[in-house]
């Protein structure tokens, strides 16, 4: 691998943009109701989003200044004069209108109106909310926090989320937000979103009680060895502990080639006791 090193003082604002865009993803999306002293109803996403605590619950979300023109957008001016906003999650099956209510439109004009959106009034602030989101979350906003005046900088909007609105449908019956159903999309560089669905979702076991053994102590010949990649070592790295030698030995009787083969399907199927144990049976005469 062959690495750029760059400092950010040599870039163009727009090149600097598009290389933390391209970088940093994929990123949720804030889409942000507000309203203005007047009542006229914005309607905006943002990807400098995302949620980072739960006692208090809080989120921010980031509506920087224009990059061509150093303006402000309406969703900042709005957050200034009526502090609320619903942050609306989105799905697939919106985000065609959600994109076309980035549009820059003037202000005064009603993004629920332009984008075909409905509003649903809420029960604690004035924004509307977003009937067709899977998830509403309604916030009051407690501090701004602008990190500069020029295109392109940001505006940190710090807020309390004071009622969720949750679509029934996708919840699990453990209480918990299903990936699959939600479907979520989220913002990559340049043109292009993600979708959170399919073959793009997969689980990862948290350690959060257990504390595993680490790569450092599996066998060498495993450590070293081409055939596995470092997420294969980081999935071994996860167990608790080396199997003893009469639980390996009674995995099967098979070739080096066709040890690593298994092993990668079983840890695959998050099979990672069973994996190491094939290799430790198979693999270490061999090496």
């Amino acid at each position: 691998m062959s690495i750029k090193s760059i400092n950010p003082s040599d870039l163009a604002i727009p090149q600097l943009h598009q290389f933390l865009l391209g970088s940093v993803g994929p990123r949720p999306i804030c889409f942000a109701s507000t309203i203005d002293e007047n009542g006229v109803s914005n309607l905006a996403p943002f990807s400098f989003f995302n949620v980072f605590s739960a006692n208090p619950p809080i989120l921010v979300f980031s509506p920087a200044r224009s990059g061509r023109t150093g303006a402000s957008k309406n969703t900042y001016d709005n957050c200034k004069v009526v502090p609320e906003v619903v942050v609306n999650m989105v799905n697939y099956n919106m985000v065609q209108q959600m994109s076309l209510a980035s549009s820059p439109y003037p202000k005064g004009v009603d993004e629920f109106v332009k984008a075909g959106f409905t509003p649903v009034a809420s029960e604690l602030i004035k924004p509307f909310r977003v009937k067709e989101s899977p998830v509403q979350l309604e916030c009051k906003v407690i501090e701004i926090k602008e990190l500069g005046q020029g295109g392109g900088a940001g505006n940190l909007i710090i807020c309390e989320i004071v009622k969720l609105h949750i679509d029934e449908s996708i919840i699990t019956e453990n209480n918990h937000i299903d990936p699959r159903k939600i479907d979520l999309v989220a913002r990559m560089g340049g043109n292009f979103y993600c979708r959170a669905n399919g073959e793009s979702l997969f689980e990862i076991p948290k350690p959060i009680t257990s504390i595993g053994i680490g790569v450092d102590q599996l066998p060498e010949h495993i450590k070293y060895s081409s055939e596995l990649t470092g997420n294969h070592l980081g999935q071994l790295g996860q167990l608790e502990a080396i199997p003893m030698e009469d639980e390996y030995q009674k995995a099967e009787t098979m070739s080096a080639d066709d040890a690593f083969h298994t092993a990668k399907a079983l840890l695959q199927d998050n099979k990672t006791f069973e994996a190491l144990c094939v290799l430790l049976k198979n693999t270490y005469n061999e090496q």
